[in-house]
């Protein structure tokens, strides 16, 4: 899709834009048809029914799309099991969470890493789910029956609505599977997923964060990379192998299929394919979405999280108790705020704007054979980005700066229910919502410090009152103006001195003796209310506008789809079960620079510093590496790989992700992308764009030779 592109016709420009061997995360029903020649000309030894079985055991069912008890379908992770007993691999990073959950000043799991030596020492994780696809179908032709062209897009969207519902319940009736209907390609196709989701994981191992994260922040989304990447957990069953919450008679589950582990290793060209669950991607945006993308959505989140960072670094490295409390949550926000800077670095990089602007130069050319709605599209796209550019901007200094960045704000907006329950004074409904009150309360203030937040508060309000247009402003800053003069610190330090969500203690005790009039003036509820006001205003300004852009987007991508009929063509990414395929291999990303394809753990030595928090290397690591005690997982020079790359195409949602070789035999986990691609979520580069992947065998080492877990070693069955 590089700039000799640009010579081609308008057809051809536009096949080679959407379609290419390596790129694409594709829908496992159709490998048979659209891929599977091609995955068995690079090296693949199995069939499309070895990959996807609906009636019998296939490589789908070892694969685990993880997720939360609220949002189910909405995977955050991959895993893939490795044992009949439910044992899967993740990341580190995916598990993070639930480590950081479970560790404390006492059991510090982040810093000291976590291993159960049997399964009674295995910790569950609250809210938890574990899915695994059970079919797919295609019901486009069903879902279309209902549209008619004379529709407003609202009616249409309620259609959809209607017979999607129609249709999951239909496809799960007596069972106790779960089923939803999801578009792809913008609108155009209708697949409904049924997935059989297990509510009971456990954590059963993870290294140090000093080996699971190290690099940190220096080295994510960087090659080379030097990190053990993962951890592991079980998911259970009740005793009749139903899905069923955490109970002590609960028992492993018995998989349909789990994934043998490679020790045999990897080469350059070898065939590797990657199954999981990708979350978003926008390969079909158009420039002008292109363009929000670039200079609102990535340039304010990194601007805006960019302050929160600092306000977390300093606080963490202040007090062990404080890094234990925020460590999940300064991960979650770090990632992607680097994930925006970089994108933008390789979207200009890669003259993105230009091939955006000439795919839709010749797809007007297309068009003007077309119907009257086609050859609006661009147009309307034009107008309608435009128009709901001032809400977009004011919306991520909303979003980002004051209702997602602090904490207690938007707590209090969550608790807001209790005002209208006490002034109806019904002491039934009053006595219900505290009690549930007092249980959200033990979550929230688990991982929370009133002095962290205090200056959070102070830094984010303050630079985004400096800095988002003013006639935008929720109505508190007014006040914050009048009474503190423009003095957030004040503003803040009075709002924790005072509030009664400012701590545990307060909120409790408040509860108890539950006030209407003290509620409507707390400075958090206040602050939470006109913040969350403010940010529906600003999002029902743009519904319009986003109303015609999601209309317009669905006809350009039917059109692209029209141009390209009978070509295989890859949907956008929607935490739905995928697979991409390609190749282990090095690649050059500037002039007089040669990345090779493998690390070793002498990069992770070379790397070390005492005084930086992301290149710790644990003394044990170092004992078995001055040693050279790697066991039977070294490769054939005797090397200790520790990661490599591959050419496949993956985003946010694949972490965690088996790798998988030619024999479906599991030979790493995918855990993040290059910095050089990072435009891949938008535009696929071929010759850039590489996963950066764990190799299973430094995952084995470790349980092996550092953790001594030859519980979990006798339980795989691992291929030498």
């Amino acid at each position: 899709m590089r700039k000799l592109s640009f010579l081609l016709s308008a057809v051809l420009m536009l096949q080679l834009s959407m379609v290419r061997a390596d790129e694409g995360m594709w829908l496992l029903m159709l490998l048979k048809d659209q891929n599977i020649s091609e995955m068995q000309k690079k090296g693949l030894k199995l069939s499309a029914e070895q990959i996807y079985d609906v009636n019998h055991s296939s490589l789908k069912d070892a694969v685990i799309g993880l997720g939360n008890a609220g949002r189910p379908f909405w995977h955050f992770c991959t895993g893939e099991i490795v044992s009949p007993e439910g044992l899967f691999f993740t990341n580190h990073h995916c598990g993070y969470g639930m480590i950081q959950s479970h560790s404390s000043v006492e059991h510090d799991y982040l810093a000291d890493g976590f291993w159960a030596y049997s399964k009674d020492q295995e910790l569950p994780n609250e809210g938890i789910t574990a899915s695994i696809l059970v079919s797919m179908e295609d019901v486009t032709e069903r879902v279309m029956s209902t549209i008619h062209g004379d529709m407003t897009e609202e009616k249409r969207n309620e259609a959809i609505e209607k017979i999607s519902k129609k249709i999951s319940d239909e496809a799960i009736k007596d069972t106790k599977y779960h089923a939803y209907v999801t578009d792809v390609f913008n609108n155009n196709q209708f697949f409904l997923f049924v997935y059989i989701i297990y509510e009971d994981v456990r954590l059963v191992g993870a290294p140090p964060s000093s080996m699971g994260k190290f690099g940190g922040d220096t080295d994510n989304w960087m090659w080379p990379r030097h990190t053990a990447d993962f951890s592991m957990f079980r998911v259970y069953t009740a005793p009749d192998g139903s899905p069923a919450p955490y109970a002590k008679e609960n028992v492993p589950l018995k998989p349909k299929h789990y994934l043998p582990v490679s020790a045999k290793g990897i080469q350059d060209g070898d065939f590797a394919m990657i199954m999981g669950f990708p979350g978003t991607t926008n390969r079909y945006i158009s420039s002008y979405g292109l363009q929000e993308t670039m200079d609102v959505t990535n340039k304010l989140r990194y601007e805006i999280r960019d302050v929160k960072i600092n306000v977390l670094r300093k606080e963490m490295a202040s007090d062990q108790a404080i890094r234990i409390k925020y460590a999940s949550k300064y991960a979650s926000c770090s990632n992607y705020w680097k994930y925006s800077n970089e994108q933008n670095k390789a979207l200009k990089a890669l003259n993105t704007m230009d091939i955006k602007r000439e795919i839709e130069k010749k797809y007007a050319q297309w068009a003007e054979s077309k119907d009257e709605n086609y050859k609006e599209v661009l147009s309307v796209l034009e107008k309608a980005y435009a128009e709901r550019k001032p809400y977009a901007i004011a919306r991520m200094y909303i979003l980002e700066g004051m209702l997602s960045g602090p904490e207690l704000p938007y707590f209090a907006v969550q608790c807001s229910g209790l005002i209208a329950a006490l002034e109806s004074d019904d002491q039934s409904k009053i006595d219900g919502l505290t009690k549930k009150l007092k249980e959200v309360a033990a979550d929230f203030y688990k991982d929370f410090n009133p002095a962290t937040e205090q200056k959070l508060i102070a830094a984010l309000f303050d630079y985004t009152y400096k800095n988002m247009d003013p006639q935008f402003y929720p109505d508190f800053i007014a006040q914050v103006y009048k009474k503190y003069k423009g003095d957030f610190n004040k503003y803040a330090q009075t709002m924790l001195e005072k509030s009664v969500f400012a701590s545990e203690e307060t909120f409790k005790a408040f509860l108890e003796k539950p006030n209407v009039k003290v509620l409507k003036k707390d400075l958090a509820m206040l602050a939470g209310n006109s913040i969350y006001m403010k940010y529906r205003e600003l999002s029902k300004s743009m519904s319009e506008s986003s109303k015609q852009i999601g209309a317009a987007n669905r006809l350009f991508t039917e059109g692209i789809l029209e141009i390209n009929k009978g070509k295989a063509m890859a949907p956008d990414a929607n935490s739905t079960l995928r697979l991409t395929y390609g190749t282990v291999g090095s690649y050059k990303p500037r002039d007089a620079v040669f990345y090779n394809y493998y690390t070793t753990i002498e990069g992770v030595m070379q790397k070390e510093d005492p005084n930086s928090t992301e290149f710790i290397v644990p003394q044990r690591l170092k004992d078995l590496y001055k040693a050279k005690d790697f066991g039977p997982y070294t490769n054939k020079k005797g090397e200790m790989s520790v990661c490599f790359i591959s050419n496949n195409d993956i985003t946010g949602g694949n972490s965690g992700s088996p790798v998988i070789n030619a024999n479906g035999e599991l030979i790493g986990l995918a855990f993040d992308g290059n910095s050089e691609a990072m435009s891949g979520d938008i535009d696929f580069e071929e010759n850039l764009q590489r996963c950066i992947n764990l190799d299973v065998r430094y995952a084995l080492f470790i349980i092996e030779k550092y953790a001594g877990a030859m519980n979990l070693i006798k339980e795989m069955n691992i291929v030498r």
